[in-house]
């Protein structure tokens, strides 16, 4: 398969799999007891209500640019304050995203051991796993407003998590930074958690 069909299969597998992962953060919130997200239409799986334009070009512009493929969904806003624990609850639904993409990538390897598959099937499995251990792994980096972030949050006193959230607003442009100045090491830490991903979940699933 060429590297035009490759990235051509990646668009619909990156879509899907941002999509399922903002759901995640949404059905979360919601059952802990924010109408937010029900309120902004993030109880779907439509891709309009999660897409960013810019967020996701920017996926397609890495892709073929770049070494380290970046780009973002619209983050789903959660108000904590509905929560009975706040931080702890923020933290639920930090975590509800990185889990449903190491469950899909959980799922991709048990097909590729076990079923009977193609070349090209077995090429677009490898990289609907490979999305979301990215997906996942990237989101639990403890940086503002990555979802890692709010899961370290939950350790901190309240006074301490009020200044940590309010990194939000800059963080975005301190990853972009990280990225660009860093961008060799973001590589490798990427690739040495694939590895070591794949390599735990063939065993989870019989390999």
């Amino acid at each position: 398969m060429s590297e035009l069909e490759l990235f051509l299969w990646l668009v619909p597998l990156l879509v899907g799999s941002m999509v399922l992962h903002e759901l995640a953060h949404a059905l979360v919130a919601t059952r802990l007891g924010d109408p937010t997200p029900r309120e902004h239409g993030r109880l779907t799986l439509n891709p309009i209500r999660h897409l960013d334009p810019i967020g996701t070009a920017m996926f397609g512009v890495t892709y073929w640019l770049s070494s380290f493929v970046f780009g973002w969904a619209k983050p789903v806003i959660v108000q904590p304050h509905y929560f009975r624990r706040p931080k702890e609850g923020m933290a639920l639904v930090a975590v509800a995203g990185p889990v449903t993409n190491f469950v899909i990538a959980l799922v991709t390897v048990a097909v590729i051991v076990h079923g009977p598959i193609g070349v090209d099937t077995f090429q677009v499995l490898v990289l609907l796993f490979q999305v979301n251990v990215v997906l996942g792994v990237f989101n639990l980096f403890p940086i503002p407003p990555l979802d890692g972030s709010r899961i370290v949050g939950a350790a901190m006193d309240d006074a301490t998590y009020a200044r940590w959230s309010a990194l939000d607003q800059y963080g975005i442009l301190f990853l972009f930074a990280l990225l660009f100045l860093f961008r060799r090491q973001f590589t490798e830490l990427i690739d040495s958690a694939y590895v070591h991903i794949a390599d735990f979940m063939v065993k989870v699933v019989g390999g």
